[in-house]
């Protein structure tokens, strides 16, 4: 007999000597350990992910919140540069509205006769030169000559609007009209005497003069009230004595 007959007759009478189900029982044993291996394997798996994941959940919600306040910041940010260019642009509107506004156009009235322009002054240009004495000349000739007008509209008025009413009512609302009309027809004669007065100041090279002080009133004055005698300071000075008196 040789080696190899040997082994496989030893084998044999080895495998006759097992019993089959202490076999099938120690096979179960080790599926059963090799399950149970598996099983904490995976539990350990889950527990330790499970406080990589409660360790990295702070992390994620700060890096949120930081995230949120970095988001409200630019939008704040945005809002205020927005806000700011939104008052740079109405102060560059102001801006180019007020000189705008500040021109006086040389077709609109300014001062009590309609039609003639505003006298446009000129840089270093002399006070109460010829074109100056000129230009309100005109503007006080023109005013007493309307004024004349509406004096002469209202006599003829008032002589061919005459008439006796039978009815006292009707006399009485016409000597009401006249007499209204003669209230502000003495108070056209007397800016008319103060209007001649200014016309002889003219000739006489003392128009545009303060009477008070002596200080130039300037032509903006003079436009918005050519006869006006008094500087702005002086006129408020006797404004103000007058309420005192008065």
């Amino acid at each position: 007999m040789t080696a190899d007959c040997e082994q496989n007759y030893q084998f044999k009478q080895w495998l006759n000597t097992i019993d089959p189900e202490s076999v099938a029982m120690a096979v179960k044993k080790k599926a059963a350990k090799a399950k149970a291996a598996t099983k904490k394997k995976t539990a350990r798996k889950k527990t330790v992910k499970k406080a990589a994941a409660r360790k990295a959940a702070p992390a994620k919600k700060a890096a949120k919140k930081t995230a949120a306040k970095k988001a409200a910041k630019k939008k704040t940010a945005a809002k205020k540069a927005v806000s700011k260019k939104t008052a740079v642009k109405k102060k560059a509107a102001a801006k180019k509205a007020a000189p705008k506004a500040a021109r006086r156009k040389p077709g609109v009235q300014v001062g009590p006769v309609p039609g003639i322009a505003p006298y446009q002054e000129k840089k270093g240009e002399e006070y109460m030169n010829d074109q100056q004495v000129e230009h309100f000349r005109n503007i006080l000739q023109t005013w007493k000559r309307s004024l004349m007008e509406e004096v002469d509209r209202t006599v003829h008025h008032m002589q061919d609007d005459a008439a006796n009413f039978p009815d006292p009512n009707d006399r009485a609302t016409q000597e009401s009209e006249f007499s209204m009309e003669l209230r502000a027809r003495d108070r056209e004669r007397k800016l008319i005497k103060k209007i001649e007065e200014s016309i002889a100041h003219l000739e006489n090279e003392e128009f545009g003069y303060c009477e008070a002080c002596g200080v130039e009133i300037g032509v903006k004055r003079l436009e918005a009230r050519p006869t006006a005698t008094l500087c702005i300071d002086c006129k408020i000075l006797d404004e103000i004595r007058e309420k005192q008196m008065g």
